[in-house]
């Protein structure tokens, strides 16, 4: 008899409508690869403690912003650090995961992040520009997000919002990873089109930006993506480090990249299981 395959748990939610982007079908393409070395099934993330204990290695894909799910989401992981449960991405992660904490904090660390602060008397530690972004800490998918111009800022409530001026960049790009491996890099040439997306080369300085960000996070197994912005004077910033749930647009890579991402994740799947080396 064929040896049992690893039990995977992925969990998504299909019915989530995301703009732009359709999160069903990439998770429903990818449960059929990875069906091919695991016996998988498919959860919404409001199940996942009900049936985690049933399987070997808990993948999180497409679940939708936590936001919508705070409560839930925090027993999930309460959850599953008491059991022991193996979670695909750790649940360790410093970034998206705990919220936007981790913007200040590189920021104020020096880090090439966009200037961002949460009080009031920091203000004057952003450019002066004529609008600035105001979003929640705990936000996602652009939720709650709001443009504020800069004779407003003085009616802003500092309650759980980072504050971040408007940056007119010339592009923004994404570097994905496995583990801390480099995958590939997609980027939206026309800034008013986040997720109209296409294929993009990084250079070696490119790589080591992304890529300081991803030691930083110290994520031993999961997908991770980091997004950033081109300025017009040619620096890259970064946007967001997504360590929970990263969305992978990978309909728009070519076949040789979707099998070597594809391979990549089976294979940190596996290794988490004890099934490889």
């Amino acid at each position: 008899m064929p040896a049992a395959k690893p039990r995977l748990l992925l969990v998504t939610d299909l019915a989530y409508q995301a703009r732009g982007r359709r999160y069903c079908d990439e998770d429903i393409r990818l449960s059929a690869r990875l069906r091919e070395d695991f016996d998988v099934a498919l959860c919404h993330p409001l199940d996942a403690v009900a049936l985690m204990d049933a399987f070997d290695v808990v993948l999180v894909r497409n679940s939708g912003p936590v936001l919508n799910y705070r409560t839930e989401y925090e027993a999930f992981r309460s959850a599953a650090l008491e059991r022991g449960t193996r979670v695909y991405t750790q649940l360790t992660g410093r970034a998206d995961m705990a919220g936007k904490q981790y913007l200040l904090d590189l920021s104020a660390a020096g880090y090439p992040v966009i200037p961002t602060v949460d009080r009031a008397e920091d203000l004057a530690r952003l450019p002066v520009v004529p609008e600035y972004v105001v979003k929640p800490k705990l936000g996602a998918d652009s939720i709650g997000l709001r443009i504020v111009p800069r004779d407003r800022l003085d009616t802003v409530t500092y309650d759980g919002v980072l504050v971040q001026p408007l940056i007119r960049f010339a592009y923004e790009v994404s570097f994905y990873f496995v583990d801390d491996a480099f995958q590939y890099a997609l980027h939206a040439p026309d800034p008013e089109q986040r997720w109209r997306l296409e294929r993009y080369e990084p250079t070696a300085a490119d790589l080591e930006f992304a890529q300081r960000f991803i030691a930083w996070n110290t994520v031993e197994h999961g997908i991770q993506r980091v997004d950033a912005c081109r300025t017009p004077e040619g620096e890259l910033l970064l946007v967001e480090l997504e360590d929970l749930n990263p969305y992978l647009s990978l309909d728009l890579v070519d076949e040789a990249v979707h099998e070597a991402f594809v391979g990549a994740l089976k294979a940190s799947l596996l290794r988490l299981t004890g099934t490889r080396p």
